[in-house]
């Protein structure tokens, strides 16, 4: 994909996991310049940034996207063609014991940042004016629960369960409204599981992974038959780019990986890929010290999640429809990716298990 229209990005929360895989995407793949601001929480992997972090086309500020001076400094300077706003607070576990940074990130955040968006749009002029857009990164998990058929659609009713997903419907409600009362010119998309290379380690599959090779017990919620479908972060960030270059105003486009499958499911298929990758690790079932069990072995099965969904489901029809979009991973290509990654990084000793 090679883009010559040199724009000017402006990206939030852009050394988090979709962050900076969005933020590489663009600055390899495009002609357009980026400009990253991130509060770099725990969360954040500026690592991850390693490979592009000296472009000329690059340009990082760290601050909050609360801090509506910063934004009304850096638009002013900058003069962005697009906003791309993926800053937030996303893990649900943490959200359920302490919602509060969830509200005041995902929900006075966006506000800020529309209300600074607001102003700047409403001083530009001519072509600018013309092609300026705010596209709105936002989740599945707005939509609640699915029962065993059917998928999320862009009609889908919002009945989200945590304080994470009702912080993000209250976000896209706000970024509707903008829209709808101000004219502000936006885009949303609501995307699926994503996982990949740079996942925080507190996630499903990058924990699974590193407590696995760290003999460390591997953690599932309940009986681990929850559905999820899962979504290459490298596939993500492009229907992104198409949604942000090419996707109609006002509308909203689903982005998922047509990849359901059960927790369990995943995690024991990472255990496989283990096998094969890191057989002389102790917990091998090929190593000499555990003979007999296998990575397998650490599973643990814990007590669920409050209000925790059972299943999630996109239908990206719309987008491959519209804008010609779809995956290039499979799941069992990507995760191997995923794997391969992790194991290089457990082995060089960049990461650990928390």
């Amino acid at each position: 994909m090679n883009n010559k229209q040199n724009r000017v990005v402006l990206v939030t929360g852009g050394t988090g996991f979709i962050g900076s895989a969005l933020v590489r995407f663009l600055i390899e793949h495009t002609q357009d310049s980026v400009i990253n601001i991130d509060k770099l929480t725990y969360a954040s992997s500026p690592c991850a940034l390693a490979s592009i972090e000296h472009s000329v086309r690059y340009q990082f500020f760290e601050g909050d996207i609360c801090d509506q001076q910063l934004l009304k400094r850096v638009l002013e300077k900058f003069q962005p063609d697009v906003i791309m706003h993926l800053a937030a607070e996303s893990h649900v576990d943490r959200s359920i014991n302490g919602a509060d940074k969830f509200i005041q990130t995902n929900i006075v955040g966006t506000f800020t940042l529309l209300e600074a968006c607001r102003d700047y749009y409403s001083a530009l002029q001519g072509e600018k004016r013309q092609a300026f857009r705010f596209h709105h990164v936002s989740t599945d998990e707005v939509y609640g629960d699915l029962s065993d058929k059917g998928k999320f659609t862009e009609q889908s009713s919002y009945a989200p369960s945590s304080p994470y997903s009702a912080s993000k419907a209250a976000a896209d409600h706000l970024v509707r409204a903008w829209y709808r009362t101000y004219g502000l010119p936006v885009v949303l998309s609501n995307c699926s599981n994503n996982y990949g290379l740079y996942q925080h380690l507190e996630k499903l599959i990058p924990l699974t992974i590193m407590n696995a090779l760290a003999g460390k017990p591997i953690p599932i919620y309940g009986n681990g038959l929850q559905v999820r479908d899962w979504l290459y972060v490298e596939d993500h960030v492009q229907a992104l780019y198409s949604v942000m270059s090419e996707g109609q105003l006002g509308e909203t486009y689903n982005i998922g990986g047509n990849a359901e499958r059960k927790n369990i499911e995943v995690v024991r298929s990472i255990c496989n890929i283990l096998e094969e990758l890191a057989p002389d690790n102790p917990y091998s079932k090929m190593g000499k010290f555990s003979a007999e069990v296998g990575f397998a072995s650490l599973i643990e099965f814990v007590t669920d999640r409050p209000g925790h969904d059972k299943r999630y489901a996109i239908d990206a029809s719309k987008i491959e429809k519209t804008l010609g979009w779809k995956p290039q991973e499979s799941f069992e290509t990507g995760l191997r990716k995923t794997v391969e990654w992790y194991v290089g990084q457990f082995k060089a000793g960049q990461l650990g298990a928390d």
